[in-house]
């Protein structure tokens, strides 16, 4: 970032203040004296962070020093406060803290490149992510995101990938065949929302929903309700959110209520045309706004990839 106008700039200048004030006046006209302005304000905002963070070390030093010590009189003190304010603007001006920078990218009014902070993803990825590559253990997704806040539920304990799918296969077997789907992709679907089954939503009393769509609980629904705070993705930013969800007495009361839902929801009626397709299937379900999260099919395609689902499916087929 260019701070050259910072060069030969005096922290005790209050000329300083007049030129940014007469920069923005002239950025009403200009795009380009806009951007300016814009720098010289990050810029400035930058130094005076800057002493803030250099006197707040001094005084962080004060317990270690001698009281009694020439070099910690009232005048050295001062003379040394104005060497901290002025090495502040040097600091600024070189770039050295590169806040200036992040100030100007998320301020400019064309930063289409501008990330918010908490979609970066850097040594932390979202679970879901990690859950179809199995690097590890995966925790719940809710309907439309994965979860924060995860209660342990007290039954339907499931050891491993292969003993949900076994446990879950025989019902959505049963149930899909209403539809024309493969059982496979309706337990791929299941395993990615509930992390092969180990983070099934729980209800205020501790016991299961046996919700393994995650599908949220609206006016229309009467029977039993568990609430948790959820992700969702709005304008391809994840915002958390409270939400209900509905709760079943059995696995096959999830799976058949599964079935239902999509059948009765007229959003929905595109991707039941697709079932004998799954890849189909599962792009009209995303476009259909089952899930906010924009990868949502392609996360449950690479699901039913995994060598569990596919090993233990075979078996279990017949």
């Amino acid at each position: 970032m260019d701070t050259n106008h910072l060069d030969k700039q005096n922290f005790f200048d209050l000329g300083n203040l007049d030129s940014l004030r007469q920069s923005a006046l002239k950025s009403d006209a200009s795009s380009d004296a806009s951007k300016e302005a814009l720098k010289k304000a990050a810029a400035q905002f930058e130094s005076i962070f800057t002493q803030m963070l250099l006197k707040s070390m001094r005084k962080a030093n004060e317990a270690f020093e001698d009281k009694d010590s020439p070099f910690n009189s009232s005048g050295v003190k001062f003379f040394e406060e104005m060497h901290d304010q002025q090495l502040s603007v040097e600091l600024s001006s070189n770039g050295s803290l590169g806040l200036a920078d992040l100030i100007v990218q998320q301020l400019s009014p064309d930063g289409k490149k501008f990330t918010p902070g908490s979609v970066l993803r850097t040594t932390a990825e979202f679970d879901s992510d990690k859950r179809v590559r199995g690097n590890q253990e995966a925790k719940p997704e809710t309907h439309p995101m994965a979860e924060f806040a995860t209660v342990e539920q007290s039954e339907n304990r499931f050891e491993d990938a292969e003993s949900f799918i076994s446990s879950v296969w025989e019902h959505a077997k049963n149930a899909a065949e209403k539809i024309g789907l493969n059982p496979a992709v309706m337990v791929a679907q299941a395993a990615l929302e509930t992390g092969w089954g180990k983070h099934i939503i729980s209800k205020a009393d501790g016991t299961s929903s046996n919700n393994l769509f995650n599908i949220k609980s609206d006016k229309s629904w009467q029977g039993d309700k568990a609430s948790k705070v959820t992700l969702e993705f709005e304008q391809g930013v994840p915002v958390k959110k409270h939400a209900s969800f509905r709760s079943y007495q059995s696995i096959k009361d999830s799976v058949n209520d599964f079935v239902d839902f999509l059948n009765e929801n007229p959003r929905y009626q595109d991707a039941l045309k697709n079932t004998a397709e799954p890849a189909a299937f599962l792009d009209s379900l995303q476009k259909a706004g089952y899930a906010t999260d924009p990868n949502y099919a392609n996360k449950i395609k690479q699901v039913l990839k995994r060598v569990e689902l596919q090993s233990v499916a075979a078996s279990l087929v017949r």
